[in-house]
This record gives C-alpha cells, structure tokens and sequence, in this order.
C-alpha cells in the first residue's frame, strides 16, 4: 500500500489531481535529451497502477481519471488482469518497460505521442476507445483477441518492433500482433504511421472499418499485411498506402469496400493474395505495377475497378466472378481486357467466360464475342498438333462460329478467283448437247458447293492445269462447309 508520504513531489501532484481527473502536464521536454528526463518528471508506474485501481475514491459528482503529460513512467505499468474503472490518459510521456494489459478490463485509455517499449494487449477488454496516436512503440504492439467497443486510432504511430530482431533470426518480424480483435469502430492508421515488421490482422473484426490511407509498412522479404478471414465494413489501403512485404487477404470479408488505388506494394514473390476474398468493391488501381503476383483466385466481387497498372505479368483469375466492371467505355475496353486475361499462366475457360458475361449484360454481345474467341485461341495451343491444326482452320474460316460472316468472304473470294481461272480457255461440254451454256461464275459456284447444284459441274468438264483447280475448290467447298457447320453447331451447344 503507498503512503503519501513516500511520493515524490510530482507523484503528489497526480495523485491529489485523481479524484476530480484533473490534467497534469509537467511541460514539453525533448524526446531523445535523456537529460530532459529527471526527477522532476518522473512518476513511477506502481503510483499510476494504484490510482486507477482504486486507491482513491472519486469526489463526490467528479469523474475521477488519470491525465499526466510530459512525464517519464519507471518501472512497469501492470494491469495484467485488472478491472480498471477509471480512464487512462497519458501524453508525451517515455515509458521505461513494456506495459502490460494482458486480460484486463478498462475503460477509455490513450497513449498518445509517447514512447513505449511495447505493449502486451492480449484479450484486452475495453470499453471505449483506445489511442496510440503519434507514439512511438519500440517493442511489438500485441492486441491478439482484444475486444474494443471504441475506435483503435493508430495515425502517426510509429512501429519498430522489426529492427528489434537480429539478422538471420527465424520467423517473421510482426511489429503488430493483432489475430482475432474485434473493434466496434473503425480502425484509423492514416498519413504518417509507419511500422519497421509486419502486421499480423488473421481473424480480425473490424466492424467500423480498417484506414490506411498513406500508411507505410516495411517487412522486406516477408508479409506486410496478413488478415487471412479478415472481416472488416470497408477497407482502405489507399492514397499513398506503401508496403514492402506481401499482402494477404485469403478468405477475407469486406462488405463495401477493398481499396488499393494509389498505392505502392509488391516488390515481392507475392504481392496480393486475396484467394477467396468476397468484396463488395475491389478498387485495384495501384500507383504502379506489382513485381510480384496477384491472386483472385475464387473471389467474389460486385464491383471491380482497376488500372493497367494492378495487373503484374504473374496474374490468377481462375474462379474470379464479379457483377460489374468499372469502365466508362466498355466497347473500347475489350483491347486492355484480353491483354489483361493474356496474363494468365495458364489457360483456364472460367476467366474468359465471366468477362464475356458482363459484356453480354452490358448489351455488348460483339466485345463478349471477340472474349470468346480470344478464349478458342488460348485453348488451341493446348491441343495436340492435329486439333491446332484444325483450329487454325475454324479460326481462320468462321472464327470458331463466332465469325461466321468469313465463311462469305472466303466463298466470294474463291468465286471470283474461279471465274477469273475458268474465263481463260474453253471447256469440253460433257454430251453431244450440253444444254445451258458455260458460265465461269455458275460453274465455279456448282463446284464450291457441294450440296444441290446448277448443272454445270456435270454438262461441262476441263482437262489441265484448270482440271486440278477445280479439284481444289471441291476440296475448299467441303472444307468451308465442314467449317461452317462445326461452328454453328458450336454455337447453337453454347446457346
């Protein structure tokens, strides 16, 4: 139990401003001055542990609270399992040790622009909200399964916990260790805060929503961002978000909105993992092209809106499904599309048929019909020589059935070409009294089409070179016709 009598002069100062929550503040001092921090401004942890425990009663129609700015705390805050009653202000003050509310229940605490040799947070109730602003943590800011009925407000917070770790020493660096939180309100890591090591978000909540707008993350070679099952109302990695490490997003929930327009991330093997992710709106529109690859594989999207710029050459869409696409022009955006499919490692039917869907819903059947055939000719270099072979065929004469219109100009080309050859000379008439008389243009037609006729491939025959000509528009004729048919057939299976 303290005794007044053995509080220094400062600590007195506290502890009679309790019982009415009056602010203490000892004057600015300079953060890195070591000399800046003496007896004068230092109270010690056990004193600020004590009051908000209890150890004073509050004034009668008061709110009684700790508020101190500008001191230097000694020893170690422990509220390890405690049930604190009072709201915990400090401001611009050094901790000596890392504070320690494992298991605790607190009211409303805020940390703000002080210096902290880390904070084990693990299962924290608090009600209310919770403040680091502008601090900065040395060691790993621990909050695995708290519950905060308040907003976590973390901008200008700057984390180190990764240039803790010693070279070559095994497993990742997490500056934040946050797995299973859940936050009633919004989670606000803006403009300034940064963190040296990754953050560990697996199975987080964040009802109010996660912003990091013009945050930076550095975790070189490992994960800047893990929030496998995340559940968040929206998400903004935007505006200036800078993260080198990888993102990953597998099986997260993000009910409006995901967004990484203008952000900078990816100079790793994996830039963005979000396999399964289910969002109501993907804003993929970085300030520049990922290194590494991104994976949409089996994610679920209303809208999806992206740049040129988020898709690296290493992309996966198998499974990808989406309502709408963001495009102010969708039939001048079939070119930027197929290339992005391009990308593709492999061949894969479902990322070609969920495009050429949304064109068929925007009324665009000509651009789902260009997708399609994009897909045919992706498909044939899978084939062996002889089904290529003959794909080059159907391409090549009907588009695969989605081109059936060059079917016509093949057999206007090889009619006019054969009555050019068939003008030259005169042909045996095959009887004594042919009947009709020779025509070049019937007779190349009579040839090229092999079913029906106009009685001039039986009353009239050549001999020579424009004998083999005609064997070869035969052969074109049936060739076309297979063609044609194989295509129609494919088109009439697909309706």
């Amino acid at each position: 139990m303290l005794a007044y009598e053995e509080l220094s002069e400062v600590e007195r100062q506290v502890w009679d401003a309790f019982p009415t929550g009056a602010a203490v503040d000892l004057g600015p001092a300079d953060p890195v001055d070591e000399a800046g921090w003496g007896a004068e401004r230092t109270v010690r942890a056990e004193v600020v542990a004590a009051l908000l425990l209890g150890v004073r009663s509050p004034e009668p129609g008061a709110v009684a609270a700790v508020r101190l700015t500008g001191a230097r705390i000694t020893g170690r805050l422990d509220l390890a399992g405690a049930r604190v009653e009072h709201e915990l202000t400090l401001s611009r003050c050094r901790f000596e040790e890392q504070v320690n509310l494992r298991g605790a229940t607190m009211r409303s605490t805020a940390l703000l622009s002080c210096r902290i040799p880390g904070l084990d947070g693990w299962l924290l109730n608090l009600d209310g909200n919770l403040f680091f602003e502008n601090s900065v943590i040395d060691g790993r800011l621990t909050l695995t399964r708290a519950r905060v009925t308040g907003e976590l407000r973390l901008s200008g917070v700057r984390l180190t916990a990764g240039e803790l770790l010693q070279p070559g020493e095994p497993g990742p660096a997490w500056a934040l260790w946050a797995g299973g939180i859940v936050l009633d309100g919004g989670c606000f890591a803006r403009n300034g805060f940064s963190a040296r090591g990754g953050l560990r978000l697996v199975g987080a909540k964040f009802n109010g929503g996660l912003f990091m707008e013009g945050a930076r993350i550095d975790n070189p070679g490992g994960d800047a961002l893990t929030g496998d099952d995340l559940n968040a109302s929206a998400m903004m990695l935007s505006d200036g978000f800078t993260a080198d490490g990888a993102i990953r997003l597998p099986g997260a929930t993000v009910r409006s909105r995901l967004s990484l327009a203008g952000s900078v991330f990816g100079n790793t093997e994996v830039a963005l993992d979000a396999n399964r992710l289910r969002a109501g709106e993907l804003r993929l529109a970085p300030a520049a092209t990922p290194r590494g690859s991104v994976d949409l594989q089996e994610a679920q999207l209303a809208v999806l809106s992206d740049n040129e710029l988020g898709w690296p050459p290493d992309t996966r869409l198998d499974g990808l499904t989406y309502t709408s696409l963001q495009s102010a022009a969708p039939s001048l955006d079939v070119p930027r599309r197929l290339a992005w499919l391009a990308r593709l490692p492999g061949y894969s039917p479902q990322p070609y048929e969920q495009l050429a869907a949304w064109y068929r819903k925007v009324g665009e059947d000509d651009a789902a019909r260009r997708v399609l055939l994009a897909k045919q000719r992706r498909r044939r270099r899978t084939l062996h020589p002889l089904g290529r072979a003959w794909g080059r065929v159907l391409d090549a004469t009907v588009g695969y059935g989605y081109r059936p219109w060059q079917a016509g100009i093949w057999l206007l080309a090889l009619t006019a070409l054969g009555t050019a050859v068939f003008t030259v000379g005169h042909p045996t008439p095959a009887q004594a009294d042919p009947g009709a008389p020779f025509s070049p243009m019937i007779y190349t037609l009579d040839l090229l089409l092999p079913i029906g006729g106009f009685g001039q491939r039986t009353a009239w025959y050549w001999t020579g070179s424009q004998q083999w000509f005609g064997y070869g528009l035969i052969a074109a004729g049936w060739l076309l016709t297979t063609a044609l048919l194989a295509g129609v057939s494919r088109s009439l299976n697909r309706q």
